[in-house]
């Protein structure tokens, strides 16, 4: 993996509240998803193209509750 955990830039939505929200990190290789209430867990790792499908399914409503 690109980079150290450590040196990684962690992005959160500047919308987030209550302090458990996904914050993601990208590589060149892969992009990272992880809970902010929980970093020293290990984060879900994505692959760019499989990223981009799970932004086009929540984008589509893919996993919208009914």
């Amino acid at each position: 993996m690109t980079g150290g955990r450590g040196k990684l830039i962690w992005h959160r939505s500047n919308t987030c509240e209550g302090g458990a929200c996904a914050e993601v990190a990208a590589t060149d290789d892969v992009v990272m998803i992880h809970n902010s209430a929980n970093p020293e867990d290990p984060p879900v790792t994505l692959s760019h193209a499989e990223w981009h499908e799970l932004l086009t399914g929540m984008k589509q409503g893919a996993f919208d509750r009914r």
